[in-house]
């Protein structure tokens, strides 16, 4: 059985589904490679306008499967150390590819999500959760630190530096509702709606130009990276200033003219 499933719902919408549901599919190297492979080859489909990540069964993702993670790519000739490292940087570099990738990535928290699948939730760029969603920072509850992943950096940016440092520090498990209560996620539904209101944001999103898409993403990400307003500003000026060299510009402005929807080609 494949450990991941890509599908096409609708139109634009590629579906990434976590698929070890037997382990609440906890990460593996496989997983994590295949993520890998499957982001790069996002990255790259002009077709695919926005991903929708998910996990089989009743779980997201219970983080690292600590009954056997394997190997790195490429690391069989490494110590323990350097091979430990080495795995370490295959899971981490995970966030940077979700935050690099044009396309905006809607996770779909379906059960737990701890760990490092708390930290896919965190590197995603739009939270939803089901009733049953649970997350937790789960490193600190074996012996290890809760800074993983990305999550000392993420969390604090979303949630608020208070809140981020209770849940770190106790890495206690806390639910849906409160996850929305705080604004980890942006809405929670019951179990079975989950997927259609992610396709439904995702259709909300391709309204709009996929250029203008992918810029605000990047722009979005930069801002929280940088230590002034004046910077983001300039940044956002030079933006605005590409967008409106495109042909996806003017034949936005056609269509809100003319009152139909936009064909937009990534010109």
């Amino acid at each position: 059985m494949a450990v991941l499933e890509i599908t096409h719902p609708h139109e634009g919408i590629t579906q990434i589904t976590l698929n070890r549901p037997d382990k609440l599919n906890a990460m593996t190297a496989e997983l994590v490679q295949g993520l890998h492979d499957a982001l790069a080859a996002i990255a790259v489909d002009p077709t695919c306008r926005v991903v929708v990540l998910t996990g089989a069964g009743r779980g997201f993702c219970a983080g690292l499967d600590l009954t056997g993670y394997g190997q790195a790519p490429h690391t069989e000739h490494l110590g323990p150390t350097p091979a430990g490292f080495a795995v370490q940087k295959h899971i981490a570099s995970l966030i940077p590819h979700l935050r690099s990738l044009p396309q905006p990535v809607i996770a779909a928290v379906n059960g737990p999500a701890a760990g490092g699948g708390f930290a896919l939730v965190l590197g995603s760029d739009v939270r939803l959760g089901a009733r049953s969603a649970k997350f937790n920072a789960a490193f600190i509850r074996i012996g290890l630190s809760a800074c993983d992943i990305g999550t000392s950096w993420v969390l604090p940016r979303l949630i608020g530096a208070s809140r981020a440092q209770e849940l770190m520090l106790t890495g206690r498990v806390f639910d849906a509702e409160e996850a929305g209560r705080i604004g980890l996620v942006v809405e929670v539904v019951d179990d079975g709606a989950l997927l259609e209101l992610a396709y439904l944001k995702a259709k909300q999103i391709m309204l709009n130009s996929p250029f203008g898409v992918a810029l605000t993403k990047e722009g979005m990400w930069s801002a929280l990276e940088i230590p002034g307003m004046q910077a983001a500003i300039d940044l956002e000026n030079r933006q605005q200033i590409m967008a409106s060299a495109t042909s996806d510009h003017r034949e936005a402005m056609r269509a809100f003219m003319e009152k139909r929807p936009p064909n937009y080609v990534w010109g």
